[in-house]
């Protein structure tokens, strides 16, 4: 890897789910930078560090330096975080699935990076959104992400309304997500508030064995309704 005087934050992308091969998901290139690196910035530590067993690193694992970014950390210490950068060393950036700062804490430290002068390199890797795009037949010219709904009603239904109204105005696909464990109710939601009309694509399981990806009219789903409780699942609707 070529050094500068300053590091560099490298954006590192993830498996979907760990049945995934790493081969299969991960260029080599970015594996190749991963085994350079030995201070990451992620979610969680446990998962960060099962993940870097699967490269051959060139620091042992438990050197490896892990700051956690998740909901619970102090926002005054992020800044902190890239004090290695200016001693010419590199940081990863790594999500809980996929490519981080999507969705993701890891934008945060972005964020801070550019504010400073620093070089961001995001690294080719799987991306749940896209993939589930690209395999909805839906517009794929308009869209846009909405990350999370509101948890609780009447915010979500009226969300719900409002996504399915701008679509079908600006003919844009509307995407977006929930943690798996509430998926389940969230798809009730959205078929009962949704026009029959509307074209709604499940996502789940994306690259995994049990993937799932399936567009339907609301009236459809109504009688072939899947569990999808604790599956990672992307939501996209269109209403034409």
């Amino acid at each position: 890897m070529k050094k500068n005087t300053q590091g560099c934050v490298y954006l590192i992308p993830t498996t979907l789910g760990d049945h995934t091969t790493i081969r299969s998901a991960i260029p080599t290139e970015v594996a190749v930078i991963i085994t350079e690196i030995d201070e990451f910035i992620v979610e969680n530590e446990r998962s960060a560090r099962r993940y870097l067993t699967n490269f051959n690193l060139k620091t042992p694992i438990s050197n490896i330096k892990l700051h956690v970014l998740n909901k619970h950390t102090e926002r005054n210490d992020l800044s902190s975080y890239l004090d290695s950068i200016d001693q010419g060393k590199d940081i990863g950036i790594i999500s809980e699935a996929g490519c981080p700062g999507i969705a993701d804490p890891g934008s945060e430290i972005v964020a801070i990076a550019l504010s400073k002068g620093i070089r961001v390199a995001p690294l080719v890797g799987p991306s749940s959104i896209l993939l589930a795009l690209i395999a909805s037949g839906l517009n794929g010219q308009y869209f846009s992400f909405v990350g999370y709904l509101p948890i609780n009603n009447p915010e979500r239904t009226k969300c719900i309304k409002e996504l399915e109204l701008y679509s079908y105005k600006k003919d844009q696909t509307q995407i977006f997500m929930e943690a798996p464990y509430r998926n389940q109710k969230l798809l009730e939601d959205i078929i009962k508030v949704c026009s029959s009309d509307t074209l709604l694509c499940l996502a789940t399981d994306i690259t995994l064995p049990t993937e799932h990806i399936k567009t339907m009219g609301i009236k459809d789903w109504k009688s072939n309704i899947p569990q999808i409780n604790k599956r990672p699942t992307i939501f996209l609707i269109h209403k034409y």
